[in-house]
């Protein structure tokens, strides 16, 4: 069975800030951290450093060791990270996050937020109250579809990004088994 959920610590530049955080896609959602996406812990403190990571074949073990963790003493966490990376080195690279993905997903985070602020704004309040034929809910679903429309142009990217080396080679047998 392939490993499909992930506990992850980030740090900032000087290491005196530790995010604990639990994903079934870790490439996707360091990437995402990197890009700056969401606006809370990770992006006030500036933590985009992977330091340590652990991997679990279910969500719910994940969620589990992520409890845990967030339990523990802050010289504990230290500890944790500093026998598996002593240096506190960065590891996005290494586990696939790339500048081109890091962008890819900027780009399509702010496609989806222009489309939706256009969608919002473009009635005004006044015309959200009045019902004039499109209701601000029939709006919203429309800029939901325009921002999902944008994000299947970018999938062809995104499956070349998030797929592992092992991924791509099954990828490939499996087309050529069905091409013969």
């Amino acid at each position: 069975m392939k490993e499909q959920a992930y506990i992850y610590f980030l740090s900032n530049a000087h290491n005196n800030v530790l995010y604990i955080g639990v994903t079934n896609d870790i490439i996707r959602r360091i990437a995402e951290h990197k890009a700056k996406i969401n606006k809370g812990f990770t992006y006030k403190y500036n933590c985009n450093k992977l330091v340590y990571y652990e991997t679990f074949k279910l969500i719910v073990d994940a969620i589990a060791r992520e409890k845990q963790l967030k339990n523990w003493k802050r010289e504990w966490k230290d500890k944790l990270v500093t026998d598996f990376n002593h240096e506190w080195k960065d590891f996005s690279e290494e586990i696939g996050v790339t500048n081109e993905l890091i962008e890819a997903i900027r780009t399509m985070y702010d496609r989806h937020a222009e489309l939706v602020s256009a969608s919002t704004s473009s009635k005004g309040i006044a015309g959200q109250a009045r019902n004039d034929g499109a209701t601000c809910n029939d709006e919203h679903q429309i800029a939901n579809q325009k921002a999902e429309n944008e994000f299947e142009l970018y999938r062809p990217i995104q499956d070349k990004l998030f797929l592992s080396d092992f991924d791509k080679q099954m990828l490939k047998l499996k087309e050529n088994n069905e091409s013969n």
